[in-house]
């Protein structure tokens, strides 16, 4: 028989003790753990959270399609979207004399800035600044060698306007977060940053050739006579396509930031102008569209300045002829009294009709936003009537005028203007403005003024110019500045058959050696166009030809005097 016998209680106590150390300790460890996985699951949070969210350009440009590319008509590329890098600096993280590191991001990077701006950047009281957005690799590990840890790099896509400044205001540009901000780049913004176009580029109307010699030639001549500004257009008189477009002051898409209101205003479609005596063959259009004029010799008093409720209509000084003129002599000697009557003829209700068939009561027509509000008259009184006739007591902008000459050259159909390319077959319908008569006859009329008239130096050997030229005092508060002139030259060509509207306006240009001290178009922008169509014409498939003209035969017996040709043409050459 077994008999039980009782542990001692100090042996119980102990194992007891040994339990619950046991315990304590297991508890420890397993809070440990928890706080060990928790550490970790926070930096790796912390990484993923960085690796979206820690670049702010980053975000956007991964989870969306790359922005499609901009080229010319011909392919060339406009604006494009690219891997860069970028250069950032940490201010407070910099070890080195910021001096001496400022002198050698501006030995390294002359075109970003000098050593006082590098300097002004890596001493800024911000904790991260950029320094350039688009560096080469090159220029990257160069900057890398400088040695410093608050100099950092980061790739990223850019857009790069590869063609600099060229075609500037057409394109426009982007804000730091890559929306179009101006130009085709705002118009288009949808189409280019579409996922389903899938980065498919845009094909602009613009000739890239041939915008880059209206730029060379209008920007030499605006700083050889130190004008304000100036611009200029090659426009397609069958489709609406603009082929060329140009303001001045320009500025560089790529370094937008340094660019001010003017150089990113755009002259061509938001800068309006009192364009003068550009307007003549408009107002005389409409007299013979509207059967106010029917015989081309038909004769207008010219003798005498007119004289209508307390305003005073005369010729410019030197081309007054103190006589009786017919219809072409009063476009070739540019004839504001004569014009004057036949715009009364014609009537405020009929001009106002065909102005506004020209669609100058409205904004330009084109894909732009940056388009400008005509200056329409409030009241339209008989001088109103007589004054908008050659150009004055009305604005609008160069496209305007573009559109309108293109109406009366070919055929008289009015298209808006566009900067897509237009496929064959597919160009904007148009709307009759004139009849097919009217725009023949201004065709010979067009051409007179450049073969006898004041567009003589508009003329391109060959290419058969036709065109106007205009000059108005500039408009300003409280009247006119008599001093200052808009000096513009609207032309066409070739007028046997014409393909293309050359515009060229310049504003304030001085009076200097390089336009004879004179500030009439017929000295400041006719002899640019005249260089344009030279250096282009044949790059837009006008064949030069001396042997072939529009026949004007049945208009030269009315030319009083009418000068021998050839000897014009020569002194003009």
């Amino acid at each position: 028989m077994t008999s039980l016998v009782a542990r001692p209680a100090r042996s119980v106590k102990a194992s007891e003790a040994r339990h619950a150390l046991l315990a304590t300790q297991h508890l420890r460890l397993m809070m440990l753990m928890l706080l060990f996985a928790a550490a970790v699951t926070l930096v790796v949070g912390r990484l993923a959270w960085l690796a979206i969210e820690g670049r702010p350009t980053r975000p956007a440009i991964l989870g969306a399609a790359p922005r499609g590319d901009i080229v010319d008509r011909n392919g060339e590329p406009l604006a494009r979207t690219i891997d860069a890098w970028a250069i950032g600096v940490h201010p407070d993280r910099l070890l080195g004399d910021r001096s001496e590191i400022a002198q050698k991001l501006a030995d390294l990077m002359p075109d970003i800035g000098s050593q006082q701006w590098f300097y002004a950047q890596i001493t800024k009281k911000v904790s991260f600044t950029y320094l350039n957005r688009r560096a080469s690799p090159a220029l990257v590990e160069a900057v890398n060698a400088i040695g410093e840890p608050g100099i950092v790099f980061e790739r990223e896509s850019q857009r790069l306007y590869p063609q600099s400044s060229l075609a500037a205001h057409a394109l426009g540009y982007l804000s730091t977060d890559g929306k179009g901000m101006a130009g085709m780049e705002r118009a288009l913004n949808a189409r280019l940053t579409d996922p389903a176009q899938n980065g498919t580029p845009v094909q602009l109307s613009i000739d890239s050739r041939v915008q880059a010699a209206m730029e060379s030639e209008l920007g030499r001549a605006m700083n050889d006579m130190q004008a304000k500004g100036a611009g200029g257009i090659v426009l397609d008189v069958h489709t609406g396509e603009v082929i060329a477009m140009v303001s001045l002051p320009y500025f560089n898409p790529n370094r937008v930031g340094m660019a001010g209101t003017e150089e990113l205003r755009n002259n061509v479609t938001q800068s309006v102008y009192e364009l003068g005596s550009t307007f003549k063959p408009i107002a005389m259009a409409a007299a013979i569209d509207f059967g106010v004029v029917t015989d081309m010799s038909r004769r207008f008093d010219a003798t005498a300045p007119i004289k209508v409720g307390g305003y005073t209509i005369h010729d410019d000084r030197g081309h007054e002829q103190k006589r009786w003129l017919n219809i072409p002599e009063t476009l070739i000697y540019s004839s504001n009294i004569a014009t004057a009557r036949i715009a009364d003829e014609v009537g405020a209700e009929r001009m106002q009709t065909m102005f506004r068939r020209l669609g100058f009561s409205t904004k330009p027509d084109i894909e732009l936003v940056e388009k400008g509000r005509p200056i329409w008259p409030t009241y339209w009184a008989r001088t109103t009537v007589m004054t908008t006739a050659y150009g004055h007591g009305i604005a609008v902008t160069p496209l305007h005028l573009a559109s309108a000459y293109a109406a009366l050259v070919n055929g008289g159909i009015w298209r808006p203007a566009t900067l897509l390319k237009a496929q064959p077959g597919h160009e904007a319908k148009g709307r009759r403005v004139l009849q097919q008569s009217t725009s023949d006859r201004m065709r010979q009329l067009l051409r007179l003024v450049v073969l006898d008239g004041t567009g003589r130096r508009g003329e391109a050997p060959g290419y058969r110019v036709g065109g106007k030229t205009g000059t108005a005092e500039v408009a300003q508060r409280g009247g006119y500045a008599r001093n200052t002139n808009v000096s513009t030259f609207a032309s066409a060509f070739p007028m046997d058959a014409p393909r293309y509207v050359v515009i060229v306006m310049m504003d304030s240009a001085k009076r200097v050696q390089a336009n004879s001290f004179q500030t009439t178009a017929a000295y400041t922008v006719a002899p640019v166009v005249s260089r344009v169509v030279s250096r282009t014409g044949a790059l837009l498939g006008v064949i030069p030809d001396d042997h072939r003209d529009i026949d004007e035969s049945d208009l030269n017996p009315l030319l009083w005097k009418a000068p021998n040709k050839k000897e014009e043409k020569g002194s003009a050459e």
